[in-house]
């Protein structure tokens, strides 16, 4: 089969992933092979191939992947050949330490990654557990549903861990993949709420993009914003918002970081972070940590029901190197997604 490999780390300039021939993988005890059609394009994938994070030698990346089940390995039953799936971050856990036990998988120490761990949905084909793979609710397409699997669900864990509540205002700093699918969860989950948009200082396309999606405000990190901020998630891989945006929180708010890691280039502006300004009076900041299966059930039928339309940009296969490119320089509007083979829908 065709898959775009991981065969060093370096610059994305630099091309690391590479067009490779590779044997089809077979499908083990309660595994199930699915045929992929789509695989969405994230920042996770470039922090990989630029080499912030640590990844299996020779990975095929990609973690939000829709296809059809192609096979079955022994005691697969929840499935059936042809059924279109999703597949997210979560691969798979040990199922047996304390966060397992308590339906927190996300923070398994033996929490493996979809194209990180295991071999992900740069490829024609994938294997996976049957327990991480999710029913495709028949409202999207798989263009529009590849997103919803790593941008989408991820962005519904970090909403649900700002505590936010109707009429409350909510501020989303970074507006690409998962900022714009979440922001039509949270006009429809919060009706009330006002949405601001931070985003880079000259991303006018991203703002007029946030205002066409219903966002009550849109500017740059830095600006002050018509009124503070109950919640706030940062969506970006620098330290900058997290300083802005406990600047604008409200007395009690909550800032969640929706980031996997973050970079150092700017790492020094927490030297100017003040413990009266930004700390104080009980302002509280919460990370995120992969998402589990839990999130994925909860938020596939949500988006149907809303309906969310992600935004995408496709490029085939082989061009990966340079969709990962355009996600660097937040030249993409909305999500990029990779297509790798044809769907019925």
């Amino acid at each position: 089969m065709k898959a775009m490999v991981l065969t060093h780390t370096g610059p994305i300039a630099t091309k690391p992933l590479e067009l490779r021939e590779v044997p089809i993988p077979q499908p083990q005890e309660e595994e199930v092979r699915v045929r992929i059609t789509i695989c969405g394009v994230c920042h996770t994938d470039l922090d990989e191939a630029e080499g912030r994070l640590a990844a299996k030698e020779q990975v095929i990346p990609g973690h939000q992947i829709v296809g059809r089940i192609d096979a079955l390995g022994p005691g697969a039953n929840r499935f059936h050949p042809g059924d279109r799936v999703g597949i997210a971050w979560i691969y798979s856990e040990d199922g047996t330490c304390e966060f397992c036990r308590s339906g927190n998988e996300n923070l398994c120490v033996r929490f493996r990654g979809t194209g990180c761990d295991a071999d992900g949905g740069y490829a024609e084909y994938i294997v996976a557990p049957e327990a991480s793979v999710y029913p495709i609710p028949a409202a999207f397409t798989d263009v529009q549903a590849a997103p919803l699997l790593c941008a989408g669900v991820i962005g519904y864990r970090a909403l649900r861990l700002t505590n936010l509540k109707d009429g409350q205002t909510i501020g989303l700093f970074g507006f690409g993949a998962s900022a714009h699918i979440l922001i039509q969860v949270i006009k429809h989950k919060f009706p009330k709420s006002r949405v601001f948009v931070f985003t880079r200082p000259g991303q006018t396309a991203h703002q007029e993009m946030a205002r066409r999606l219903g966002a009550d405000w849109a500017g740059a990190t830095g600006d002050t914003p018509p009124a503070a901020l109950h919640g706030a998630i940062d969506f970006t891989p620098t330290w900058g918002p997290i300083v802005e945006a406990l600047r604008v929180l409200t007395p009690g708010g909550r800032l969640v970081i929706n980031a996997i890691r973050k970079e150092d280039r700017d790492k020094e502006v927490l030297l100017h972070l003040d413990y009266a300004t930004h700390l104080w009076r009980e302002k509280e900041i919460k990370s995120t940590a992969n998402v589990t299966r839990q999130d994925a059930r909860e938020f596939l039928p949500l988006a149907a029901a809303i309906p969310i339309r992600p935004q995408v940009q496709e490029f085939p296969l082989e061009e990966a190197n340079e969709a990962l490119r355009l996600v660097k320089e937040g030249k993409t509007q909305g999500a990029a997604v990779l297509r790798i083979g044809e769907s019925a829908l």
